[in-house]
């Protein structure tokens, strides 16, 4: 962070009203010589964009000939960092008002860093008028590379190795990216201790520089006393934050105010607040909506894999932003990570899917802001950063920016996306169990702004694929564990019915040999071996058990790997036999070993670039070089087997105890062995109950979705938008009633559909209010599948919430009749499918309900259509005394 003495605001942005900067000619009568003479950039912009007229200052400015800039897109193609409401926002909207506009932009590209000042003159034909003048310097502020520098030497203080990316603080970088504006006030006083550069863009003159003044005197009072409220609830810290559209006064006489999105948070004793020059409409900027979202979610519900729910999130997110490449990265034990779904454009020019990258790519400190502050997103890699100014009697204590969402990143991090040829930027951390599980990576190669509204939709989608992937995990290892936990009852059971443990252990079913998917087992008793499956000869075994009662810690009970030749030198003669182990000691007095053996897997591990070569040196800013090599590298793996997971070695543990009480029966009251099994026949009927606790950590999920959705509902004035809050929270809702459902039922995949729906309809009465009633019939023990009777409810909240709205008489609510029972055949035996049906006593329906205009958005008969698709269901409507909706599924 810097001194006020060191820096100047970054410049203040001049409204419609001030006279634009540059000749005061008419542009339009110039020749094509006399534009070559003016010494401003001059560059005429159809309504798209599209450069129509360049002069030779224009093409200097921005780095290309000018007959190659004519015919390009000058947001896209030319100065893409433009395309940002500070700049794109403002020409799209002197086109819709016809007037000019002029104001300063910093350019973090071009030939070099650049500030300039902007005018934007309404031309004839329909054109625009872009001039571009330079300033003498970037004087309002540091240079780009003097900040970056200034930001560096904080952490340059130790000598260049590995470790310095592990050390490196990228919570404080002292800057913040040029999109934003932040005040850093006290959170007990709201005195404003440090602003960034260039906050006078959007203070009034008397305001500016803003340190000693209070946060009351530049903000509008209802924020600043909902962020009171905030502090007071303790609703603004680990990451929560305060969101809002706010308008700020005009900076001066004439000029006219402007909107912008407000995040604030509190952290370590500090109110962060930052501004986001919003758009003057959101479609300019391609803002996610809610029914891209919600439709979304629903694709990832549907997803019956961990690969493909991979391959949606990263598809519908990349849809959602627009970046050039999303793509799905999980780590692994050790923090390697590996890209396993990648959606991008067909021209992308690295793909990253399957590859590998070590831990080192990012280091622990990084994972650690990773699981804290969920979203980053980065418009422009080699924007000119904004720096933190202090003020001198709140000494220079950086700023801690963790939960920021425009603080600067890390030099060595946008040097290694140079490496990589990526520009613009996302990353969402994928949280699952309370773990940084994985990120959702967002690639562009030129600057790319994402509006707020669709980084809040990326976030959300990427929690929902969360979800998704504990559900699926969470199934996957119940299943398995199941399994074991029946082959190991069944096991322990045996041994209670003979005196010889090692026979009852390698022969009969089960057998040692069952457990852990493993290709051979071995029962070591004093000096004899029993060996079953594929295995080291005896004279190995014996070997290997002498030296893991002497090599293994004598508080141990167990010991495993997947690289045993790494740990028993002797090993590499059996390694495509054994190269992975786990041994357990029966008893403290290691007379007995319990041994499993997993053969090598030759494999390759193709890592993006060498992950063995050594961190370099750099200068400047950046003191470590990131790799700068992504190209395919194949490592061929050997002596390495298939691991062993945790909870394997746990039961093997348990399973040795229980042998254990075998061997030393004699010595031992029978009453001990009792409560040892009574513990085994416990650990079997926990099967159900975890499956039972994953729908219940759904259910929850969920239920904290609909707690966040009411929370965010009290926050908006605007009626539709509430509306469209409670409409969503049903839905979520009826979604959360299934796995309920699945928790309190006896089945662990089949759903009583009349209890679901008669509390789905419950809640929905009870969230209408009392004028409105629903009547409910169901056949009783109705079972369904889960995806039936997610579907099912879904509709079912639709179809109900529309009768709420639209066939409630001003004297008296809607009164709503919903019937589910199995549908018969022509012979009237059953058939297994479901017939439910949702009527009201309102006015019915219109006779062209069907193709005429929605009443209102249309979404809810767009999900209930797209739910009957889903399970292959179809709707029937008539009004019989009402409007009356028959669902056949």
């Amino acid at each position: 962070m810097v001194e006020p003495s060191q820096t100047h605001a970054q410049g203040t942005t001049r409204g419609p009203d001030h006279a634009p900067a540059g000749p005061a000619v008419d542009l339009d009568a110039l020749t094509a010589a006399e534009r070559d003479a003016v010494e401003a950039g001059l560059l005429a912009l159809d309504a798209a964009g599209t450069v129509l007229l360049c002069n030779r200052a224009g093409a200097a400015f921005c780095g290309f000939a000018a007959e190659a800039m004519v015919g390009r897109n000058f947001f896209r193609e030319l100065v893409p960092s433009t395309r940002v409401p500070g700049f794109y926002g403002r020409f799209l909207a002197a086109r819709r008002g016809g007037g000019a506009q002029s104001f300063e932009f910093v350019f973090g590209r071009l030939p070099a860093p650049l500030r300039a000042r902007i005018d934007l003159r309404p031309g004839t034909g329909g054109r625009t008028w872009l001039v571009l003048s330079p300033l003498a310097q970037i004087a309002a502020g540091p240079s780009r590379e003097a900040v970056l520098a200034a930001i560096a030497s904080r952490s340059r203080a130790e000598p260049v190795d590995p470790g310095l990316c592990e050390r490196e603080p990228i919570h404080v970088p002292g800057s913040i990216q040029p999109n934003a504006v932040m005040l850093a006030a006290d959170a007990g006083s709201f005195e404003i201790l440090a602003y960034s550069a260039n906050a006078a863009d959007v203070l009034p003159p008397a305001f500016f520089p803003p340190t000693g003044h209070r946060l009351e005197a530049v903000l509008p009072a209802g924020i600043v006393s909902a962020i009171r409220d905030g502090l007071a609830a303790h609703s603004l810290t680990d990451g929560r934050g305060l969101r809002r559209i706010i308008t700020l006064p005009p900076k001066g006489a004439g000029s006219q105010g402007e909107s912008f999105h407000l995040v604030a948070h509190v952290h370590l004793g500090r109110v962060i607040v930052e501004l986001e020059l919003a758009p003057e409409r959101a479609e300019d900027f391609s803002a996610a909506s809610p029914l891209d979202t919600e439709l979304a979610m629903a694709r990832l519900r549907a997803a019956e894999s961990l690969t493909e729910a991979a391959q949606i999130a990263a598809l519908e997110i990349r849809a959602v932003t627009g970046f050039e490449s999303v793509l799905v990265y999980r780590f692994d034990s050790d923090w390697n990570g590996e890209a396993i779904a990648e959606d991008m454009v067909p021209d992308w020019q690295r793909p990253l899917i399957g590859l590998r990258f070590p831990a080192s790519d990012i280091p622990a400190q990084a994972r650690a802001l990773y699981t804290k502050a969920k979203s980053r997103f980065v418009i422009d890699r080699d924007c000119v950063p904004v720096p933190l100014v202090a003020d001198r009697k709140a000494g220079n204590a950086p700023i801690d920016l963790t939960f920021a969402q425009n603080r600067t990143l890390s030099p060595i991090h946008l040097e290694y996306q140079r490496n990589l040829g990526v520009d613009g930027s996302m990353s969402v951390s994928i949280m699952v169990e309370n773990r940084l599980w994985g990120l959702m990576i967002g690639h562009h190669r030129r600057p790319h702004y994402v509006a707020p509204e669709t980084r809040a939709a990326a976030t959300v989608l990427t929690d929902a694929f969360a979800m998704r992937v504990q559900e699926i995990e969470g199934k996957a290892l119940w299943s398995e564990r199941q399994h074991h936990l029946d082959l190991q009852g069944r096991l322990v059971r045996r041994l209670t019915r003979t005196e010889d443990f090692a026979q009852t252990l390698m022969e009969g079913s089960p057998a040692l040999l069952d457990l852990f998917g493993t290709s051979g087992a071995a029962i070591v008793s004093d000096d004899a071996v029993r060996q079953a499956g594929a295995t080291p000869g005896e004279a190995a075994i014996g070997a290997l058990a002498a030296w893991l009662r002497t090599s293994v810690p004598a508080e141990a009970r167990s010991f495993v790997t997947d690289t045993l030749v790494l740990h028993h030198a002797p090993a590499s003669a059996y390694t495509e036999t054994a190269s992975g182990l786990l041994a357990v000691f029966v008893g403290s007095e290691r007379r007995h070993l319990l041994l499993w053996f997993k053969p090598e897997m030759p494999s390759t591990v193709t890592w993006g670039g060498d992950p063995r070569k050594p961190v370099l040196p750099g200068s400047g800013p950046v003191a470590v070089l990131p790799r700068r090599s992504f190209e395919r590298w194949v490592e061929e793996r050997r002596g390495h087997s298939a691991p062993f997971a945790p909870w394997k070695v746990d039961l093997a543990e348990q399973l040795a105890e229980a042998v254990d009480g075998v061997v030393l029966r004699q010595r031992r009251k029978i009453a001990e062995l009792t409560e040892l099994l009574a513990e085994k026949e416990r650990l079997l009927e926990q099967k159900d109950l975890l499956t039972r606790e994953i729908d219940h950590r759904v259910k929850n999920s969920l239920q904290i979705v609909t707690a966040f959705l009411h929370m965010q509902r009290r926050q908006i004035a605007d009626p539709a938008a509430r509306q469209a809050f409670s409409e969503t929270s049903a839905r979520v809702m009826s979604v959360a009633r299934v796995h309920d459902s699945l928790y309190q039922g006896d089945s662990l995949e089949q759903v009583d559909l009349g209890q679901t729906i008669q509390a789905l309809c419950d809640d929905l009465a009870g969230m209408a209010g009392d004028e409105h009633s629903v009547a409910m019939t169901a056949e009783a023990g109705l079972m369904v599948p889960y995806r039936h009777a997610v579907a099912l409810s879904l509709i079912t909240t639709e179809l109900v919430t529309n009768a709420f709205k639209y066939a409630g008489r001003p004297e008296r609510g809607a009164r709503i009749t919903v019937t589910v029972k199995g549908r018969t055949d022509a012979a009237g035996g059953q058939e297994g499918a479901v017939r439910l049906t949702v009527c009201d006593d309102g006015v019915g329906m219109p006779p062209d309900w069907e193709s005429g205009k929605a009443q209102g958005t249309g979404l809810g008969m767009k999900l209930v259509r797209a739910m009957l698709e889903q399970i292959g269901a179809r709707l029937e409507a008539e009004n019989a005394g009402g409007a009356c909706f028959t669902v056949h599924a």
